[in-house]
């Protein structure tokens, strides 16, 4: 896999800086953005690199943040042509791809951004670029679902494979970039940025194993809305790095079921993990679900065998883990589950099957009394009533980065225990306050672990690396937690 790796800044010394660090870091291409450079110099730009280059100066119109007339722009990308830029980046609609010769055109990457969705006749565009004769087509779409991806594939299959680039913005786009092979493209685009969905150089090369895998890796994913902040990837990727196994392992946004599996057929998935809100509606659809799915009302995990969609839950065995490793006994316990959702469902089975008298709190009743009716445990009030609950545990994804501030439950924290499920932070604001009263507190990076074992082994018949899995988490949130302090440092000087 070929990787790009896009440089942008404000003034020509950091513009260079950071064309050299992308060089040293191993970058197979590096795309010099001279737009929004305020003290441009073009044979600066390129003098002294020391890998190729690709010279890009975009206009406002097509997203970028160059301000001056066309016949600047003319004059800048010409003469990164004749300084020796290995390749220029000209948008298929400026009126500089006119006054380009046949000479230059062997040099020229044609592209062409949509920022508000697909058009309907992308596949006749695509047709006219190609027939322009450039080195490379690039089309870059914003899609608005999985199969607007299926559908740029589908487009774009009219060009040459390894003479196009097909991507698609924002995060419901990542699969395009991280699986590049899979669209023909020639290449991937990583860097700083984040506005189009660009990943980080390293966490391209790091976090998803671009440069390990190969064109015939098996794909595993997981799907749900919004799934940016999942910590699966690092933990699965990390699992298939200590396996030596081809695999790779992305996530995919979406919050229709039939949306997420016409994509993940098409792409010849071998399994996914599930998360909110797709829990319930994919065990609905599934071709086979074991018992304990069938029992929770809801999966957590899918694996695709000979067309047929298989569904299990591994939230349960995950769930009980941490309670299990610290001797709680639950039978008879008063548990008081916060939320009503898909991970609800496997809580309150978890607890059940093991004795505990769950009772389901949720801002919403009715669909509180609908998870209890399924997962038998009953209907509470919101909040919990003080003196009610031994155990409490949350369900809901409130305190996640980075709204982490929030909490779902306010106290009196007069129980013995509080379990709550977010796992990023660590330390949610519920825990603390709840460490604070007194309680025993388990957080939710012990059962993500321990139900990514579960799924690891269902899909593969290899036995999880846990310790790997966690410790790449760990690093992750470590990563991120530095990052949020930086950012709140530099907010407050």
């Amino acid at each position: 896999m070929r990787i790009c790796v896009t440089v942008t800044a404000d003034r020509m010394s950091d513009l260079r800086r950071r064309r050299d660090e992308a060089a040293r870091a191993g970058a197979d291409l590096v795309e010099l953005r001279l737009d929004g450079v305020g003290d441009l110099d073009v044979p600066g730009a390129l003098e002294g690199r020391t890998g190729p280059v690709i010279v890009a100066c975009h206009p406002a119109w097509e997203g970028g943040r160059f301000g001056g007339s066309e016949e600047e722009r003319v004059r800048i990308l010409t003469q990164a042509l004749a300084l020796g830029a290995d390749l220029v980046d000209i948008e298929w609609q400026a009126d500089l791809a006119k006054v380009l010769d046949a000479r230059m055109l062997g040099r020229v990457v044609l592209s062409h951004h949509t920022f508000d969705g697909l058009p309907a006749d992308l596949r006749e565009r695509a047709l006219a670029m190609q027939a322009i004769g450039a080195r490379v087509v690039k089309v870059a779409v914003t899609p608005r679902s999985l199969r607007d991806l299926l559908r740029l594939r589908q487009s774009g299959c009219v060009l040459e494979d390894g003479r196009k680039v097909l991507l698609a913005m924002g995060v419901v786009g990542w699969s395009t970039r991280l699986l590049p092979w899979r669209f023909g493209s020639a290449w991937t685009y990583a860097g700083g940025v984040s506005a189009v969905g660009q990943l980080s150089p390293s966490e391209m090369v790091e976090e998803f194993r671009c440069r390990e895998v190969t064109r015939d890796a098996e794909l595993y994913g997981v799907v749900g809305s919004p799934i940016a902040h999942s910590m699966s990837p690092v933990m699965h990727n990390a699992a298939f790095r200590a396996l030596n196994r081809d695999a790779i392992y992305v996530p995919l946004e979406s919050g229709d079921a039939d949306d997420l599996l016409e994509f993940a057929k098409e792409m010849r998935f071998a399994g996914l993990s599930v998360t909110a809100p797709l829990k319930v509606p994919l065990f609905e659809r599934a071709d086979q679900v074991d018992e304990l799915s069938e029992g929770v009302g809801a999966c957590n995990t899918l694996r695709f065998r000979e067309g047929r969609v298989e569904a299990t839950n591994t939230d349960v065995a995950g769930f009980l883990a941490p309670l299990e490793r610290r001797g709680i006994r639950l039978e008879g316990l008063r548990a008081a589950l916060v939320g009503a959702g898909g991970a609800s469902r496997g809580v309150a089975f978890a607890l059940g099957s093991r004795g505990a008298r769950v009772t389901i709190h949720a801002r919403r009743p009715e669909q509180a009394r609908q998870t209890a009716t399924a997962t038998g445990a009953s209907c509470g009030p919101w909040p919990p009533q003080s003196g009610s609950w031994d155990l409490l545990v949350n369900a809901t994804p409130v305190g996640t980065l980075p709204r982490s501030e929030e909490t779902p439950f306010l106290g009196p924290f007069e129980g013995a225990i509080v379990y709550d499920l977010v796992y990023n932070p660590p330390r949610s604001r519920l825990l603390r306050e709840a460490a604070g009263a007194g309680c025993q507190t388990i957080d939710g990076l012990e059962m993500l672990v321990a139900q990514a074992c579960l799924q690891l082994e269902w899909w593969t018949g290899a036995r999880a690396p846990e310790a790997a899995m966690r410790a790449a988490v760990e690093r992750k949130l470590d990563l991120r937690a530095d990052g949020a302090g930086s950012q709140k440092l530099r907010a407050e000087s």
